[in-house]
This record gives C-alpha cells, sequence and structure tokens, in this order.
C-alpha cells in the first residue's frame, strides 16, 4: 500500500513540473515572436530583462537631454509652457492694453526655468529601473510601443513630482520667473477692473507640465528603439528588439 501511494505521490510530482516545463516553453516561445528575434537561440528571461533595462535608460537619458536644453520648452509647440489656465484672463486683459512684452518675458522665464530643472529627472528614472523585476520586464517587452514608459509613469510620477517641484520653484526663482510672474498678477490684481483676485500656484503648474512633456518625450524614445534599428545601438537591443 505504502508502495502505491508512494508512486501514486511521485507521479503527481512528475507531471507538475512536466506542466511547468511546458508553461515555460510556451511563455519562451511568445517571448522570442513578440520580439522578432533574428537570433537563432533566441532570447531569454534574462536577456529580456536587461534589454528592456537598456532600451528604458536610452530612452531616458536622450528624452532627458532633448528638454534640458536651451528652447527645448520654449520654442517646442508641443512643450511650451504658457501661462496656467487660472491665469489666461490675466494675459488677455494685460495684453489689450499693451502690456504684452511684460506677459511674454514672464512666459519665456518660465519656460527657461521648465528646461534647467527637467535634468534632475535622470536619478529618480535610474533608481526606477534598478528597482524594476525581471517578470515586470518580460511583460514589457512583449507589450506596446511604449509600455515601458507607461510602467514608470505609473511607478515614478509621484516620485517624480516631489522631486521637481523644490526644483522647478528653485529654477523659477533662478531664471526670474516668479518675480515677472508675480508682477503680471500684481498688475492685474490692482486694475479697477478687477472685481475677482487671481493667485495660481505657478510651481505646480510647471512642475505638472514638466512631467508630462518628460514622459510624452520618453515614449517618443523608446518607440523609436522598438522600431527603428539604427536607435538599437547594442548587441543586446538588436536581440531583443530586432524585427526579421
Amino acid at each position: 500500500m505504502l508502495k502505491k501511494s508512494l508512486l501514486f505521490l511521485f507521479s503527481g510530482v512528475l507531471a507538475v513540473q512536466v506542466s511547468q516545463a511546458q508553461l515555460l516553453k510556451k511563455a519562451s516561445q511568445a517571448l522570442n515572436k513578440a520580439t522578432g528575434s533574428t537570433t537563432g537561440a533566441g532570447v531569454t528571461e534574462s536577456e529580456a530583462g536587461s534589454g528592456i533595462k537598456e532600451a528604458l535608460a536610452q530612452g531616458v537619458a536622450n528624452g532627458i537631454s532633448f528638454l534640458n536644453k536651451t528652447d527645448g520648452f520654449y520654442k517646442s509647440e508641443l512643450y511650451k509652457v504658457l501661462l496656467p489656465p487660472d491665469a489666461v484672463k490675466v494675459e488677455k486683459t494685460l495684453r489689450s492694453l499693451g502690456m504684452g512684452s511684460m506677459v511674454d518675458k514672464a512666459i519665456m522665464q518660465i519656460n527657461r526655468g521648465a528646461e534647467e530643472a527637467v535634468g534632475s529627472a535622470k536619478p529618480i528614472f535610474v533608481d526606477a529601473i534598478k528597482q524594476m523585476s525581471i517578470t515586470d520586464a518580460l511583460k514589457l517587452v512583449t507589450g506596446g510601443n511604449t509600455s515601458a514608459t507607461d510602467y514608470f509613469k505609473g511607478k515614478t510620477t509621484d516620485t517624480l513630482r516631489g522631486a521637481f517641484k523644490p526644483v522647478i520653484a528653485s529654477s523659477l526663482e533662478k531664471t526670474s520667473a516668479t518675480r515677472y510672474y508675480g508682477d503680471l498678477v500684481t498688475k492685474y490684481n490692482s486694475l479697477p477692473t478687477t472685481m475677482n483676485k487671481v493667485n495660481p500656484n505657478l510651481d505646480e503648474y510647471v512642475t505638472d507640465m514638466a512631467v508630462k512633456a518628460l514622459f510624452d518625450q520618453i515614449a517618443k524614445e523608446e518607440a523609436n528603439i522598438r522600431a527603428n534599428p539604427a536607435a538599437q545601438t547594442s548587441a543586446l537591443l538588436k536581440k531583443v528588439f530586432g524585427k526579421s
């Protein structure tokens, strides 16, 4: 009886191991099919994890470099930071009174602050990359064109905002954006026609705009790495993301 029981138990364990092996094989086949690897050996779990991390690190570096420079925000049709929505009436009123140059100066200095501050994002993303598990990486390799960026957006947005805000505030102060913006608000609030005084929070607004621009740029870089062989700058990236 004991012998039969042991035989039954052994058979059950063997069946589970075979089932797990089959599942792993299917997962590996799905991964290789999804990545379109051109190598005969296929992509291992370790390579997939390292590849997605390398792709993300490259996207982060290029995305930040694109924005963290003079006119990275100011002369961009997509990312230029205008006045906060609550201050639109301020802008319209002052421009109508011939104070357009005052408004333009404030907007330019606000963008200068954003351009300087965005460079602080790199260490936050580097830390997030290091913490990403291999399981996460495997899912991201087989995901959409911006799946890695979407993952990091969900994981780091709050941290990024928290780290950005004091840097934004310092940069806005350094570039005199805070002073110019304050002058606009003060001038508007002092007008006899102003019934409701305004005081929008500039630091929070610019922080949100900078974060959105950064993630948008990184997403574009990620999509480029996945689709463009020229952007796959290492043997690992070519193996993981190269298309047959």
